[in-house]
Protein backbone atom coordinates (compact mmCIF):
# COMPACT_ATOMS: atom_id res chain seq x y z
CA UNK A 1 0.00 0.00 0.00
CA UNK A 2 1.05 3.98 -0.88
CA UNK A 3 0.10 6.34 1.49
CA UNK A 4 0.16 10.10 0.12
CA UNK A 5 -0.61 13.22 2.65
CA UNK A 6 -1.54 16.44 1.83
CA UNK A 7 -1.73 19.83 3.16
CA UNK A 8 -5.38 20.00 2.52
CA UNK A 9 -7.53 18.38 -0.33
CA UNK A 10 -11.26 18.93 -2.08
CA UNK A 11 -12.73 15.61 -0.78
CA UNK A 12 -16.79 15.45 -1.71
CA UNK A 13 -18.11 17.57 0.90
CA UNK A 14 -15.56 20.11 0.84
CA UNK A 15 -12.24 20.86 1.49
CA UNK A 16 -10.30 19.53 4.48
CA UNK A 17 -6.98 19.59 6.30
CA UNK A 18 -4.21 16.96 6.90
CA UNK A 19 -5.79 13.99 4.55
CA UNK A 20 -4.39 10.97 4.23
CA UNK A 21 -5.37 8.67 1.54
CA UNK A 22 -4.05 5.19 1.27
CA UNK A 23 -4.12 3.79 -2.03
CA UNK A 24 -4.47 -0.44 -2.11
CA UNK A 25 -2.38 -3.01 -4.39
CA UNK A 26 -4.99 -2.70 -6.75
CA UNK A 27 -4.94 1.24 -7.56
CA UNK A 28 -7.84 1.96 -5.90
CA UNK A 29 -8.68 4.11 -2.72
CA UNK A 30 -8.11 1.96 0.42
CA UNK A 31 -8.98 5.14 3.16
CA UNK A 32 -9.07 8.42 3.05
CA UNK A 33 -8.96 10.30 6.65
CA UNK A 34 -8.84 14.30 7.46
CA UNK A 35 -7.08 15.94 10.24
CA UNK A 36 -4.67 13.41 10.21
CA UNK A 37 -0.76 14.35 11.29
CA UNK A 38 2.33 13.86 8.90
CA UNK A 39 3.48 10.15 9.58
CA UNK A 40 6.98 9.09 8.67
CA UNK A 41 6.89 7.38 5.41
CA UNK A 42 3.79 8.72 3.79
CA UNK A 43 4.24 10.94 0.35
CA UNK A 44 4.17 14.73 0.98
CA UNK A 45 2.18 17.13 -0.75
CA UNK A 46 0.23 20.22 -0.94
CA UNK A 47 -3.31 19.87 -2.26
CA UNK A 48 -4.65 17.33 -4.30
CA UNK A 49 -7.86 17.13 -6.10
CA UNK A 50 -9.45 14.76 -7.96
CA UNK A 51 -8.26 13.84 -11.75
CA UNK A 52 -10.53 15.55 -14.35
CA UNK A 53 -12.14 12.69 -16.82
CA UNK A 54 -11.80 14.14 -20.11
CA UNK A 55 -15.00 13.31 -21.88
CA UNK A 56 -14.47 13.69 -25.94
CA UNK A 57 -11.04 13.18 -26.98
CA UNK A 58 -9.66 12.22 -31.29
CA UNK A 59 -6.38 11.89 -30.13
CA UNK A 60 -4.58 11.83 -33.48
CA UNK A 61 -5.70 15.00 -34.15
CA UNK A 62 -3.10 16.29 -32.15
CA UNK A 63 -0.99 15.76 -34.88
CA UNK A 64 -2.76 18.32 -36.39
CA UNK A 65 -2.89 21.00 -34.03
CA UNK A 66 -1.99 24.32 -35.30
CA UNK A 67 -1.91 22.93 -38.85
CA UNK A 68 -5.52 24.39 -39.96
CA UNK A 69 -4.97 28.16 -39.07
CA UNK A 70 -4.28 29.68 -42.22
CA UNK A 71 -6.99 30.97 -44.23
CA UNK A 72 -8.14 29.68 -47.62
CA UNK A 73 -9.48 31.26 -50.58
CA UNK A 74 -13.23 30.96 -49.23
CA UNK A 75 -14.94 31.63 -46.08
CA UNK A 76 -13.53 29.25 -43.13
CA UNK A 77 -15.27 27.08 -41.06
CA UNK A 78 -15.54 24.00 -39.42
CA UNK A 79 -16.48 22.29 -42.89
CA UNK A 80 -13.63 23.41 -44.72
CA UNK A 81 -11.52 22.36 -41.35
CA UNK A 82 -13.08 19.25 -41.73
CA UNK A 83 -11.86 18.99 -45.35
CA UNK A 84 -8.55 19.14 -44.06
CA UNK A 85 -8.93 16.92 -41.03
CA UNK A 86 -10.33 14.23 -43.25
CA UNK A 87 -7.22 14.52 -45.62
CA UNK A 88 -4.83 14.16 -42.46
CA UNK A 89 -6.71 11.18 -41.38
CA UNK A 90 -5.86 9.37 -44.55
CA UNK A 91 -2.41 9.83 -43.64
CA UNK A 92 -2.22 8.17 -40.04
CA UNK A 93 -1.37 4.08 -39.79
CA UNK A 94 -0.69 2.27 -36.64
CA UNK A 95 2.31 2.96 -35.66
CA UNK A 96 1.61 6.77 -36.44
CA UNK A 97 -1.46 6.97 -34.23
CA UNK A 98 0.03 4.79 -31.44
CA UNK A 99 3.03 7.78 -31.36
CA UNK A 100 0.65 10.62 -31.69
CA UNK A 101 -1.96 9.10 -29.11
CA UNK A 102 0.80 8.63 -26.68
CA UNK A 103 1.77 11.96 -27.40
CA UNK A 104 -2.11 13.78 -26.36
CA UNK A 105 -2.32 10.97 -23.61
CA UNK A 106 0.81 12.63 -21.72
CA UNK A 107 -0.46 16.15 -21.97
CA UNK A 108 -4.00 15.22 -20.77
CA UNK A 109 -2.32 13.53 -17.89
CA UNK A 110 0.28 16.69 -17.45
CA UNK A 111 -3.18 19.07 -17.01
CA UNK A 112 -5.03 17.02 -14.42
CA UNK A 113 -6.93 14.92 -17.32
CA UNK A 114 -6.63 11.28 -15.82
CA UNK A 115 -9.05 9.57 -18.15
CA UNK A 116 -9.83 10.05 -21.97
CA UNK A 117 -12.81 9.06 -23.87
CA UNK A 118 -11.61 8.62 -27.28
CA UNK A 119 -14.35 8.98 -29.68
CA UNK A 120 -13.07 6.84 -32.35
CA UNK A 121 -13.60 6.76 -35.96
CA UNK A 122 -10.27 5.53 -37.99
CA UNK A 123 -11.44 2.15 -38.02
CA UNK A 124 -9.95 0.71 -41.60
CA UNK A 125 -7.22 1.11 -43.90
CA UNK A 126 -6.85 3.96 -46.09
CA UNK A 127 -8.76 2.20 -48.89
CA UNK A 128 -11.65 1.54 -46.55
CA UNK A 129 -10.70 -2.23 -46.64
CA UNK A 130 -10.58 -3.85 -42.97
CA UNK A 131 -7.60 -4.15 -40.86
CA UNK A 132 -6.71 -8.19 -39.96
CA UNK A 133 -6.93 -7.81 -36.91
CA UNK A 134 -10.41 -5.79 -37.39
CA UNK A 135 -9.53 -3.74 -34.01
CA UNK A 136 -5.78 -3.06 -35.13
CA UNK A 137 -6.28 1.04 -34.92
CA UNK A 138 -7.85 0.45 -31.41
CA UNK A 139 -5.19 -1.76 -30.14
CA UNK A 140 -2.82 1.21 -31.10
CA UNK A 141 -4.95 3.51 -28.90
CA UNK A 142 -4.48 0.63 -25.86
CA UNK A 143 -0.73 0.18 -26.23
CA UNK A 144 -0.43 3.92 -26.09
CA UNK A 145 -3.03 4.19 -22.61
CA UNK A 146 -0.82 1.28 -21.34
CA UNK A 147 2.36 3.16 -21.87
CA UNK A 148 1.13 6.31 -20.43
CA UNK A 149 -0.98 5.55 -17.53
CA UNK A 150 -4.24 7.18 -18.63
CA UNK A 151 -7.13 5.63 -18.24
CA UNK A 152 -9.10 4.90 -21.17
CA UNK A 153 -13.31 4.53 -21.99
CA UNK A 154 -13.20 3.42 -25.86
CA UNK A 155 -16.13 4.61 -28.02
CA UNK A 156 -15.49 3.39 -31.54
CA UNK A 157 -18.03 5.39 -33.68
CA UNK A 158 -20.61 3.54 -36.03
CA UNK A 159 -20.47 5.89 -39.69
CA UNK A 160 -22.73 5.07 -42.26
CA UNK A 161 -23.48 8.64 -44.43
CA UNK A 162 -22.26 11.98 -44.87
CA UNK A 163 -25.67 13.28 -44.21
CA UNK A 164 -29.12 13.25 -42.82
CA UNK A 165 -31.11 10.80 -45.53
CA UNK A 166 -28.80 8.50 -45.28
CA UNK A 167 -26.69 10.38 -48.04
CA UNK A 168 -23.72 8.43 -49.68
CA UNK A 169 -20.43 8.59 -48.17
CA UNK A 170 -17.69 10.50 -49.42
CA UNK A 171 -14.28 9.40 -50.15
CA UNK A 172 -13.04 11.22 -47.63
CA UNK A 173 -14.94 9.20 -44.94
CA UNK A 174 -14.20 5.59 -46.05
CA UNK A 175 -12.25 5.12 -43.41
CA UNK A 176 -14.71 5.65 -40.99
CA UNK A 177 -17.95 3.59 -42.80
CA UNK A 178 -19.13 0.40 -41.38
CA UNK A 179 -22.63 -1.83 -41.77
CA UNK A 180 -23.85 -2.69 -38.85
CA UNK A 181 -22.91 -6.44 -38.59
CA UNK A 182 -19.17 -5.08 -39.64
CA UNK A 183 -19.46 -2.83 -36.65
CA UNK A 184 -21.33 -5.35 -33.83
CA UNK A 185 -17.75 -7.25 -34.77
CA UNK A 186 -15.81 -4.32 -34.21
CA UNK A 187 -16.72 -3.28 -31.08
CA UNK A 188 -16.04 -7.25 -29.47
CA UNK A 189 -12.68 -6.61 -30.85
CA UNK A 190 -12.32 -3.63 -29.62
CA UNK A 191 -13.28 -5.21 -25.93
CA UNK A 192 -10.65 -7.62 -26.81
CA UNK A 193 -8.03 -4.85 -27.61
CA UNK A 194 -8.73 -2.88 -24.25
CA UNK A 195 -8.89 -6.18 -21.84
CA UNK A 196 -4.97 -6.03 -20.46
CA UNK A 197 -5.99 -2.55 -19.37
CA UNK A 198 -6.54 -2.36 -15.64
CA UNK A 199 -10.18 -0.43 -15.53
CA UNK A 200 -10.90 0.26 -19.30
CA UNK A 201 -14.54 0.80 -20.69
CA UNK A 202 -15.65 0.38 -23.93
CA UNK A 203 -18.94 2.38 -25.33
CA UNK A 204 -21.01 2.83 -28.13
CA UNK A 205 -21.03 6.02 -29.97
CA UNK A 206 -23.14 6.89 -33.27
CA UNK A 207 -21.21 9.71 -34.61
CA UNK A 208 -23.87 11.95 -35.29
CA UNK A 209 -27.99 12.47 -36.68
CA UNK A 210 -26.31 13.02 -40.05
CA UNK A 211 -24.00 10.05 -40.23
CA UNK A 212 -26.17 7.33 -38.56
CA UNK A 213 -29.73 6.46 -40.07
CA UNK A 214 -32.41 6.29 -37.59
CA UNK A 215 -32.86 2.59 -38.07
CA UNK A 216 -28.93 2.00 -37.09
CA UNK A 217 -29.22 4.08 -34.21
CA UNK A 218 -31.99 2.01 -33.37
CA UNK A 219 -29.72 -0.64 -33.49
CA UNK A 220 -26.91 0.62 -31.68
CA UNK A 221 -28.99 1.90 -28.67
CA UNK A 222 -29.53 -2.24 -28.04
CA UNK A 223 -26.33 -3.43 -28.66
CA UNK A 224 -24.40 -2.80 -25.43
CA UNK A 225 -27.53 -1.44 -23.03
CA UNK A 226 -25.63 -0.48 -20.22
CA UNK A 227 -22.48 1.02 -22.16
CA UNK A 228 -21.65 4.84 -22.19
CA UNK A 229 -22.75 5.74 -25.48
CA UNK A 230 -22.37 9.40 -27.34
CA UNK A 231 -23.32 11.11 -29.90
CA UNK A 232 -22.28 14.36 -31.41
CA UNK A 233 -25.25 16.66 -31.98
CA UNK A 234 -26.12 20.26 -32.70
CA UNK A 235 -22.57 21.33 -33.32
CA UNK A 236 -23.18 23.35 -35.97
CA UNK A 237 -25.86 25.62 -37.16
CA UNK A 238 -25.84 24.23 -40.80
CA UNK A 239 -26.09 20.63 -39.31
CA UNK A 240 -29.26 22.29 -37.08
CA UNK A 241 -30.74 23.91 -40.54
CA UNK A 242 -30.33 20.50 -42.44
CA UNK A 243 -31.78 18.40 -39.76
CA UNK A 244 -35.06 21.08 -40.15
CA UNK A 245 -34.73 20.83 -43.95
CA UNK A 246 -35.09 16.64 -43.77
CA UNK A 247 -37.20 15.88 -40.04
CA UNK A 248 -39.12 19.32 -39.56
CA UNK A 249 -37.29 19.50 -36.09
CA UNK A 250 -34.25 20.80 -34.52
CA UNK A 251 -31.71 17.58 -33.51
CA UNK A 252 -31.95 17.61 -29.96
CA UNK A 253 -35.89 17.77 -30.52
CA UNK A 254 -35.71 14.97 -33.16
CA UNK A 255 -34.08 13.01 -30.69
CA UNK A 256 -35.85 13.20 -27.57
CA UNK A 257 -39.07 12.53 -29.78
CA UNK A 258 -37.65 9.45 -31.52
CA UNK A 259 -35.41 7.69 -28.45
CA UNK A 260 -35.78 7.04 -24.88
CA UNK A 261 -32.04 9.13 -23.84
CA UNK A 262 -31.20 8.43 -20.42
CA UNK A 263 -28.49 8.96 -18.23
CA UNK A 264 -25.99 6.55 -20.28
CA UNK A 265 -26.40 9.04 -23.02
CA UNK A 266 -23.63 12.06 -23.67
CA UNK A 267 -24.54 14.33 -25.95
CA UNK A 268 -21.26 16.08 -27.37
CA UNK A 269 -21.63 19.69 -27.76
CA UNK A 270 -25.10 20.37 -28.16
CA UNK A 271 -24.39 24.09 -28.87
CA UNK A 272 -27.33 25.46 -30.68
CA UNK A 273 -30.27 24.04 -28.54
CA UNK A 274 -33.59 26.18 -27.41
CA UNK A 275 -34.85 26.23 -24.23
CA UNK A 276 -37.28 23.34 -24.56
CA UNK A 277 -34.06 20.86 -25.57
CA UNK A 278 -32.58 22.09 -23.03
CA UNK A 279 -35.21 20.63 -20.10
CA UNK A 280 -35.27 17.75 -22.00
CA UNK A 281 -31.72 17.04 -21.44
CA UNK A 282 -31.84 18.08 -17.98
CA UNK A 283 -35.01 15.89 -17.54
CA UNK A 284 -33.22 12.80 -18.82
CA UNK A 285 -30.55 13.46 -16.69
CA UNK A 286 -27.92 12.75 -20.14
CA UNK A 287 -24.63 14.43 -19.93
CA UNK A 288 -23.85 17.30 -22.25
CA UNK A 289 -20.19 17.24 -23.73
CA UNK A 290 -18.72 20.29 -23.65
CA UNK A 291 -15.15 20.93 -25.87
CA UNK A 292 -14.68 24.68 -25.28
CA UNK A 293 -11.50 25.73 -26.95
CA UNK A 294 -12.33 22.88 -29.73
CA UNK A 295 -15.70 24.96 -30.12
CA UNK A 296 -13.73 28.17 -29.92
CA UNK A 297 -11.04 27.19 -32.58
CA UNK A 298 -13.94 25.67 -34.84
CA UNK A 299 -16.01 28.96 -34.83
CA UNK A 300 -19.07 26.38 -33.57
CA UNK A 301 -20.62 29.00 -31.53
CA UNK A 302 -21.20 28.62 -27.54
CA UNK A 303 -23.49 26.27 -25.04
CA UNK A 304 -26.07 27.76 -23.39
CA UNK A 305 -24.28 27.23 -20.34
CA UNK A 306 -25.57 28.98 -17.42
CA UNK A 307 -29.58 28.44 -18.19
CA UNK A 308 -28.26 24.96 -18.45
CA UNK A 309 -26.50 24.63 -14.98
CA UNK A 310 -29.14 26.68 -13.23
CA UNK A 311 -31.91 23.80 -13.95
CA UNK A 312 -29.61 21.11 -12.82
CA UNK A 313 -28.19 20.24 -15.82
CA UNK A 314 -24.70 17.87 -16.34
CA UNK A 315 -21.65 18.27 -17.99
CA UNK A 316 -18.50 17.86 -18.33
CA UNK A 317 -15.69 18.54 -20.42
CA UNK A 318 -13.27 17.04 -23.57
CA UNK A 319 -10.17 18.16 -25.27
CA UNK A 320 -12.14 17.35 -28.56
CA UNK A 321 -9.64 18.04 -31.30
CA UNK A 322 -6.68 18.51 -28.99
CA UNK A 323 -5.42 21.61 -30.75
CA UNK A 324 -4.56 22.58 -27.12
CA UNK A 325 -4.77 20.20 -24.02
CA UNK A 326 -5.37 21.51 -20.74
CA UNK A 327 -8.19 20.70 -18.17
CA UNK A 328 -7.90 24.15 -16.63
CA UNK A 329 -7.92 25.51 -19.94
CA UNK A 330 -11.12 23.97 -20.83
CA UNK A 331 -13.32 25.16 -17.45
CA UNK A 332 -11.49 28.72 -18.20
CA UNK A 333 -12.99 29.10 -21.44
CA UNK A 334 -16.30 27.17 -20.46
CA UNK A 335 -16.57 30.19 -18.19
CA UNK A 336 -15.40 32.80 -19.99
CA UNK A 337 -18.06 32.01 -23.05
CA UNK A 338 -20.26 32.55 -20.42
CA UNK A 339 -19.57 35.69 -19.57
CA UNK A 340 -19.17 36.72 -23.07
CA UNK A 341 -22.99 36.06 -23.60
CA UNK A 342 -24.46 37.11 -20.62
CA UNK A 343 -21.98 40.14 -19.81
CA UNK A 344 -21.52 39.09 -15.90
CA UNK A 345 -19.00 37.64 -13.71
CA UNK A 346 -19.34 34.22 -12.09
CA UNK A 347 -21.88 33.18 -14.41
CA UNK A 348 -21.17 29.47 -13.32
CA UNK A 349 -20.30 29.92 -9.88
CA UNK A 350 -22.84 27.24 -7.72
CA UNK A 351 -23.87 27.12 -4.29
CA UNK A 352 -20.33 27.35 -3.33
CA UNK A 353 -19.58 30.94 -5.02
CA UNK A 354 -16.91 29.49 -6.50
CA UNK A 355 -16.51 29.10 -9.97
CA UNK A 356 -13.64 26.89 -9.85
CA UNK A 357 -14.72 24.52 -7.81
CA UNK A 358 -18.42 24.32 -9.27
CA UNK A 359 -16.71 23.93 -12.80
CA UNK A 360 -14.50 21.27 -11.33
CA UNK A 361 -16.82 19.52 -9.38
CA UNK A 362 -19.48 19.16 -12.23
CA UNK A 363 -16.74 18.30 -14.57
CA UNK A 364 -15.46 15.40 -12.52
CA UNK A 365 -19.02 14.15 -11.80
CA UNK A 366 -20.38 14.38 -15.56
CA UNK A 367 -17.40 13.17 -17.37
CA UNK A 368 -17.27 9.85 -14.69
CA UNK A 369 -20.96 9.35 -15.46
CA UNK A 370 -20.33 10.19 -19.70
CA UNK A 371 -17.43 7.80 -19.02
CA UNK A 372 -19.00 4.83 -17.19
CA UNK A 373 -16.68 4.86 -14.11
CA UNK A 374 -18.64 3.96 -11.19
CA UNK A 375 -17.35 5.82 -8.73
CA UNK A 376 -15.24 8.94 -8.66
CA UNK A 377 -13.35 11.31 -6.54
CA UNK A 378 -11.56 10.84 -3.37
CA UNK A 379 -12.95 8.23 -1.75
CA UNK A 380 -12.85 4.83 -0.55
CA UNK A 381 -13.21 2.39 -3.13
CA UNK A 382 -12.74 4.75 -6.59
CA UNK A 383 -9.50 4.20 -8.93
CA UNK A 384 -7.11 6.68 -6.89
CA UNK A 385 -6.78 8.96 -10.24
CA UNK A 386 -5.64 11.96 -7.89
CA UNK A 387 -3.20 15.38 -9.40
CA UNK A 388 -2.10 17.79 -6.76
CA UNK A 389 -0.73 21.46 -7.34
CA UNK A 390 2.17 23.20 -7.19
CA UNK A 391 2.58 25.50 -3.54
CA UNK A 392 5.42 26.83 -5.41
CA UNK A 393 3.76 28.20 -8.34
CA UNK A 394 3.38 32.18 -7.71
CA UNK A 395 -0.31 32.29 -9.02
CA UNK A 396 -0.98 30.26 -5.93
CA UNK A 397 0.53 31.73 -3.47
CA UNK A 398 -1.51 32.46 0.10
CA UNK A 399 -4.47 30.50 -1.54
CA UNK A 400 -6.65 28.04 0.52
CA UNK A 401 -9.55 26.13 -0.16
CA UNK A 402 -11.79 26.85 -3.20
CA UNK A 403 -9.32 29.87 -3.84
CA UNK A 404 -6.51 27.29 -5.40
CA UNK A 405 -9.02 25.96 -7.64
CA UNK A 406 -10.31 29.84 -8.78
CA UNK A 407 -6.50 30.46 -9.24
CA UNK A 408 -5.41 26.46 -10.91
CA UNK A 409 -8.43 27.44 -13.74
CA UNK A 410 -7.88 31.81 -13.97
CA UNK A 411 -4.76 32.64 -13.32
CA UNK A 412 -1.99 29.52 -14.07
CA UNK A 413 -3.66 26.86 -15.99
CA UNK A 414 -1.41 23.43 -16.47
CA UNK A 415 1.73 24.61 -15.25
CA UNK A 416 0.47 24.59 -11.44
CA UNK A 417 0.15 20.90 -11.41
CA UNK A 418 2.44 19.05 -9.46
CA UNK A 419 2.20 15.77 -9.40
CA UNK A 420 -0.52 13.10 -10.58
CA UNK A 421 -1.19 9.41 -10.02
CA UNK A 422 -3.36 7.54 -11.98
CA UNK A 423 -4.97 4.23 -10.82
CA UNK A 424 -2.28 4.98 -7.89
CA UNK A 425 0.47 5.14 -10.03
CA UNK A 426 2.59 8.32 -9.78
CA UNK A 427 2.80 9.09 -13.87
CA UNK A 428 3.65 12.83 -13.31
CA UNK A 429 5.99 14.46 -10.90
CA UNK A 430 7.02 18.14 -11.03
CA UNK A 431 4.77 18.28 -13.60
CA UNK A 432 6.15 15.95 -16.55
CA UNK A 433 4.83 12.92 -17.34
CA UNK A 434 7.52 10.38 -16.23
CA UNK A 435 7.56 9.03 -19.99
CA UNK A 436 7.93 12.26 -21.53
CA UNK A 437 11.21 12.20 -22.95
CA UNK A 438 10.92 9.09 -25.10
CA UNK A 439 7.52 10.08 -25.98
CA UNK A 440 8.30 12.99 -27.63
CA UNK A 441 11.19 11.33 -29.11
CA UNK A 442 8.69 9.31 -30.79
CA UNK A 443 5.83 11.39 -31.65
CA UNK A 444 8.32 14.17 -33.35
CA UNK A 445 9.35 11.16 -35.39
CA UNK A 446 6.11 10.38 -36.36
CA UNK A 447 5.25 13.63 -37.10
CA UNK A 448 8.14 13.93 -39.85
CA UNK A 449 6.55 10.90 -41.46
CA UNK A 450 3.19 12.13 -41.32
CA UNK A 451 3.87 16.01 -42.43
CA UNK A 452 6.52 14.42 -45.28
CA UNK A 453 5.27 15.73 -48.65
CA UNK A 454 2.34 16.72 -47.10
Amino acid sequence: MTALWFETALLPHGWEAGVRIVIGEDGCIASVNANMPYCAGDERHWAAIPGVPNLHSHAFQRAMAGLTERRGDTRDSFWTWRDLMYRFAERIDPALLEAVAAMAFVEMLESGFTRSGEFHYVHHRPSGAAYDPAATMAISLASAADRTGIGLTLLPVFYAASGFGGQAPTAGQRRFISSIDEFARLVDASEGAVRTLPDAIVGIAPHSLRAVPPDALLTLTQMRPDAPFHIHIAEQIREVEDCVAWSGRRPVEWLYDSFDVDARWCLVHATHISSVEVAAIVASRAVVGLCPITEANLGDGVFPAHAFAERGGRYGVGSDSNVAIDAAGELRMLEYGQRLIVRERNVLAGQSRSSGRTMVEAAVAGGAQALGVPVVGLVAGASADIASVDAGHPSLAGRRGDAILDSWIFATGRGAVDCVWRRGALVVRGGRHVAREQVVQQYKHALRLLLDGA
